[in-house]
């Protein structure tokens, strides 16, 4: 497991000073409970530190990033950038889920890759950065692997959206997203969708929902298309 971790410090371009920040952070409630370690053992406190941290750097980023947008905005961006997808976005960048300690039922229901375990690890990543280096650690941590690219992610996010618009405007043929694959146990199914305009496919897309293969679809299409300049 040490091994394991000092391939995400490099990962991550930070180095603990108190190791066992780090290995805490990535201890999954259901492991803690398997292994009979008592519950404050979990990262789920340093989950609850990083949230705050995060909610506050973000929000100085914009502060002074979107320097005329009024507060309702401000709340609305923010919220959009450290919501749960967000973050599991982040935490996917850097592979996060395959550094965790993970219950057996945890780890066979396909936990590694759940949004919800993974941007819970991340915020407990924060939180343990914050403890080990202070303000200024998290905050370079935040900026490089949370508040970067975003307008990359937006286009993710709001991918299905922005490709039906993409679509009316260019094309006389409708969009329509195809269920290509599915495989797995029911308890840790796995998708595979497919944009078709008319009857010619673009992007494909994997997930642990429809929804969410749908979701890479769009967004691999909108690459596609804008590779042919339509926007």
């Amino acid at each position: 497991m040490n091994r394991e971790l000092k391939e995400l410090e490099k990962k991550i371009g930070y180095r603990f000073q108190k190791f066992a920040l780090l290995k805490k952070a990535m201890v999954h409630s259901s492991y803690a409970n398997e292994m009979h370690l008592p519950k404050y053992n979990c990262n789920e406190r340093l989950e609850f530190l990083g949230d705050a941290v995060l909610e506050l750097i973000s929000s100085e980023f914009l502060f002074f990033d979107e320097s005329r947008m009024q507060e309702g905005d401000l709340t609305k961006l923010r919220a959009s950038m450290v919501c749960e997808p967000a973050l599991a976005f982040c935490a996917r960048q850097l592979n996060l889920g395959e550094y965790l300690l993970l219950g057996k039922g945890e780890e066979a229901t396909g936990g590694r890759k759940r949004e919800s375990v993974v941007s819970d690890a991340m915020e407990a990543l924060i939180g343990a950065i914050y403890i080990d280096g202070g303000f200024a650690s998290a905050k370079e941590f935040i900026l490089k692997f949370v508040l970067n690219d975003l307008d990359n992610r937006q286009l993710f996010y709001d991918s299905k959206t922005i490709l039906q618009e993409t679509v009316q405007a260019n094309f006389k043929e409708g969009l329509q997203y195809r269920l290509i694959d599915e495989k797995g146990p029911d308890h840790n199914k796995s998708f595979s969708s497919a944009v078709y305009i008319g009857e010619k496919r673009y992007g494909t897309g994997e997930g642990k929902t429809k929804k969410a293969a749908e979701q890479e679809a769009a967004y691999q299409s909108i690459l596609m298309l804008r590779e042919k300049n339509i926007k």
